[in-house]
């Protein structure tokens, strides 16, 4: 029970009101209540520990100071009491801090006797300090530390204390929760010994020497629907993954032991599938009050803490669906390891996230691995700071330090996790301080960096069976109780194992199943029709034009706004940003909602979206992509923090939530995607084929040489294309405005999901040649492949040049000015999957005598040649020429004046001299491909 000492006015220092009542003791102690008279009762006994006082008033004095030091000492536990909790079951020597000893105080053993006032301890008023370090000591220094005096809202520090004083961090539990949790613990060792004694030498990555995981997240997951969460979306490492999978998500024995046998090759046919300590799961829990929650376990490669932002994108998008606005139905539960969590840099992306508008999800609920190593690395090597979770602290989350061996102990911070989380929508942190019983994996040998430490583990009796002899001490179980429970459990294992190798088991969940529902995983290139009726396109057009009666919008957006209003009506030419925005607009009246994210997006980069208006008088903002019309979808918008790897991830996450939602994230200049490299190479290039997960995030990556230097000029086209396989993920660089309308529509029209990486201008932007006219966007499709408009007798060309994206302007303006009438420029809109029947069927209108160049502006060891050399050769016969810069170690010059020159030179390879008429000059440095036969196919 949390007492209120004394009265309010003592607790306020009232010097003169407590002078007052010392005089009225002195005088007649039975004139003062019980309270205070034991209060000057004990002040008394421990000023004659002190000294003689002969002034009443330096008495007083004398109290107050003591009363003042004591109140430090209380702080002091509050604050540093976790170090020296007792925490490592492996028994490490924790001494106290001299700044928890009476004599840091000021205090000595005769104080122990004397009563002070407790504050806010849960005490029946003036207490003997004797009983206040004693509580202090039992909720801070036994088997849980825990810090949280770092939290600046006095509010949250408080309900913890509360919350922890008053139980002394050790709650008292029912027989049948401690069964429950002998249970819970008995099923992780059970597992863990099943497959070591008959999967010797596989890996495994188990959770010996931290089985408390299991019971700590049964018991946060039993008691979610209680504190309102309908479902957990979870991530974690290698390490207790498979014991979690089977544990926590029900994947059964027979699931697991067909993955060890291998028995179940459909996911590794055509070089598919992942280790089965990478895969994910997902599944609807029973709680025990008959409630049902949703579990859901994201796959992870060997990139630990990746999965973090995938898991918090995910939990975003599961909110959304579910209306959540409060952020308590859908919980992140993250598990990282105590290496990785202090060393891979995504983790403070994502903890910097936790309050952004475009990202929060409410906090989440972290839960640390402690093995107090990290593969060969100890502690002082993997992590700067006192603890490994250090870093938290920057979001103002509490820390509890939790001793594995202490399973009672582990299951209330879990919930008291849990609780936290939910009243306060912030991240919490669990630091589990286990070990590991084996190597980095089973088959290592640690004993060759740290033979000190292993031979304490070989010696260390194991959790479950020091809580057995616990509760067989306690009197909540007989031995014969436990070893008929042991027994089963293992009968359960051998009947499964016995069972897969007859019968093998599909390890994994359908893919296509709720959210999912009606998709497919095959890629199809048919066209889908993504025109739009013109008077919906007057009508959202018109919207996007119009801001509130009286919004006072920047004096240099009036004439944009007027341009917009009535872009179609009066059929203008149509730039680049009006046909991304009229795709955002009819998508969403069409109830597709759209998410884009990255850094600057509102306004763009560039200073040509201005997807978001800000009132100049008031600082209002507003969206009109969310006022085109009664019903519509949610247009949410957001520009990112300074952040590309986790934002990739996030919003890579989200779009696995939700697929009927058109998910961008957009580079500030494309290759600052190389910070989310990551991401593309484990994750969205590959998780199809490994974990069978789908997504249709799409990329934004502005690219084209400019004469911006090496860091402003390429969106990489090279790295992604070399990530393409199987028709994993489409890589388009659309050329007009109608093309990027009709490819973003395209994305959520189509029956299936994939990646889309789209190659978007700058300087196109605002080119007078780089526009549409609104009959482009009321009929037809992407097209994957654009034909030279200007040749209207293809028997005269004796020259194709095939390029993508920007090059495109320049060749025909240098065209132009020469009058080279035989050379045809055909665009390859889609560079991946490579369009091969389109791109046949342009090149039939031409001669197949013809010559064919690929020309790029990128070096010739970057772009798109040398992987279009080998896909043409192989799909159409085609083996083309090379004109281009040169290899280069950097993208760009960072020269002005040589990139122009660079420039001028690929146009005059390309085409010939402006005032030659011929193409017959050649320039070494920049068409380093020699003529050559070539092939054309002929269909």
């Amino acid at each position: 029970m949390a007492g209120t000492s004394v009265e309010q006015s003592y607790n306020g220092w009232n010097g003169e009101y407590i002078d007052a009542m010392h005089a009225r003791w002195s005088a007649d102690p039975a004139s003062v209540d019980e309270q205070w008279r034991r209060f000057f009762d004990g002040f008394e006994l421990a000023l004659r520990g002190s000294g003689p006082t002969t002034a009443t008033n330096g008495g007083v004095v004398a109290a107050r100071e003591k009363q003042r030091q004591v109140d430090d000492l209380i702080y002091a536990y509050r604050d540093i009491g976790h170090l020296a909790a007792d925490l490592d079951p492996l028994g490490s020597h924790r001494p106290a801090p001299a700044a928890l000893k009476l004599e840091h105080f000021g205090l000595s053993e005769p104080d122990l006797d004397a009563v002070f006032d407790g504050g806010t301890l849960p005490v029946d008023g003036a207490t003997p300090l004797r009983d206040i370090v004693g509580l202090l000591q039992d909720t801070y220094c036994r088997t849980i530390g825990v810090e949280f005096m770092h939290i600046q809202n006095p509010h949250q520090r408080r309900w913890l204390q509360e919350r922890m004083e008053s139980v002394r961090n050790r709650p008292v539990y029912t027989h049948e929760q401690k069964l429950h949790i002998v249970s819970a613990l008995s099923e992780a060792n059970a597992f863990e010994s099943f497959l070591n004694t008959r999967f010797t030498g596989k890996k495994r990555f188990g959770i010996d020497g931290g089985e408390s995981l299991i019971p700590l997240l049964d018991d946060i997951i039993e008691n979610g629907p209680s504190n309102g969460v309908t479902a957990f979306t979870i991530g974690m490492a290698h390490r207790g993954r498979l014991n979690v999978l089977v544990n926590i998500l029900h994947k059964t024995y027979d699931q697991i032991f067909t993955e060890f046998d291998e028995s179940w090759s459909e996911d590794f046919l055509s070089g598919g599938g992942d280790v089965k300590y990478h895969r994910g799961y997902s599944t609807n829990h029973t709680c025990a009050d008959g409630r049902t929650i949703r579990l859901n376990l994201s796959p992870n490669p060997s990139h630990l803490e990746y999965v973090n932002a995938v898991v918090l994108g995910r939990a975003r998008a599961k909110q959304r669906l579910r209306n959540d606005t409060e952020r308590r139905q859908c919980v992140p539960l993250l598990i990282h390891g105590d290496a990785s969590f202090p060393g891979q840099g995504v983790v403070a992306e994502c903890l910097n996230m936790v309050r952004l508008d475009g990202y929060t999800v409410g906090g989440s609920i972290h839960i640390v691995i402690n093995n107090q190593i990290g593969f060969t690395t100890s502690p002082h090597d993997a992590h700067s700071g006192i603890y490994c979770t250090d870093i938290a602290k920057m979001t103002a989350a509490p820390i509890f330090h939790v001793n594995g061996d202490d399973p009672e102990a582990c299951v209330f911070v879990g919930r008291l996790a849990l609780e936290y989380r939910q009243k306060f929508n912030n991240d919490v942190v669990v630091d589990l301080w286990c070990y590991r019983k084996y190597g980095h994996n089973e088959g290592d040998e640690p004993g060759f960096t740290h033979p000190l430490l292993y031979e304490k583990i070989r010696k260390q009796k194991p959790a479950l069976e020091r809580y057995v002899d616990r509760l067989i001490d306690e009197g909540e179980l007989t031995r014969e109780q436990f070893d008929v429970l042991d027994q089963w459990l293992r009968t359960q294992l051998d009947a499964a194992q016995t069972r897969t190798k007859e019968t093998p088991v599909a390890p994994t969940v359908d893919a296509f199943g709720s959210v999912w529902s009606g998709l497919t995983g095959k890629y199809s290139s048919k066209p889908v029709d993504t025109g739009v009726a013109r008077d919906r396109l007057v009508a959202v057009s018109r919207a996007l034009g119009t801001v509130p009666e009286g919004f006072t919008a920047h004096h240099k957006l009036t004439k944009l706004l007027e341009y917009r209003r009535g872009a179609i009506g009066a059929d203008l030419p149509l730039d680049w940003a009006t046909g991304e925005m009229l795709a955002y607009a009819t998508l969403l009246v069409e109830g597709h909602a759209v998410r884009l994210t990255g850094q600057d997006v509102e306004r763009g980069t560039f200073s040509h979206r201005h997807a978001v208006f800000i009132d100049t008088v008031t600082g209002d903002r507003f969206e009109a992509l969310n006022h085109l019309a009664p019903g519509q979808a949610k247009f949410c918008i957001h520009n990112s923090p300074l952040t590309e790897s986790a934002c990739v991830g996030f919003e890579y996450g989200y779009s696995l939530g939700d697929p009927d939602m058109l998910v961008i994230w957009e580079a500030q200049f494309g290759d600052f995607a190389n910070g989310a490299q990551v991401y593309f190479d484990q994750f969205i290039a590959s998780a199809e084929m490994k974990w069978k997960r789908f997504s249709g995030l799409t990329l934004l990556l502005p690219h084209g040489y400019e004469g911006q230097g090496p860091e402003h000029s390429s969106g990489r086209p090279e790295r992604f294309l070399q990530l393409c396989a199987g028709n994993n993920m489409q890589v388009v660089y659309p050329t007009t405005p109608a093309q990027m309308f009709h490819v973003l529509r395209r994305q959520m029209k189509r029956d299936f999901r994939k990646p889309l990486i789209v190659l978007t201008p700058k300087s196109l932007l605002r080119h007078p040649s780089a526009v549409s006219r609104s009959a482009d966007l009321v009929e037809g499709h992407f097209k994957l492949v654009l034909d030279d408009p200007a040749v209207t007798d293809p028997s005269s060309i004796r020259r194709i040049l095939l390029c993508s994206g920007k090059v495109y302007y320049d060749l025909i303006e240098h065209r132009a000015q020469g009058g080279h009438d035989d050379v045809a420029v055909v665009r390859l809109e889609q560079l991946y999957p490579l369009p091969d029947e389109e791109l046949a069927a342009v090149l039939a209108r031409y001669d197949a005598k013809v010559e064919l160049v690929w020309v790029q502006e990128e070096p010739r060891n970057m772009g798109a040649f040398r992987f279009l050399k080998t896909t043409l050769w192989e799909q159409l016969d085609i083996d083309p020429l090379y004109v281009g810069r040169d290899e280069n170690a950097s993208p760009a010059v960072a020269s002005m004046k040589l990139h122009l020159q660079e420039q001028h030179r690929i146009m005059i390879n390309a085409i010939g001299l402006p005032d030659s008429g011929t193409a017959a000059a050649q320039d070494s440095d920049t068409r380093s491909t020699p003529p050559s036969s070539r092939r054309l196919a002929a269909s």
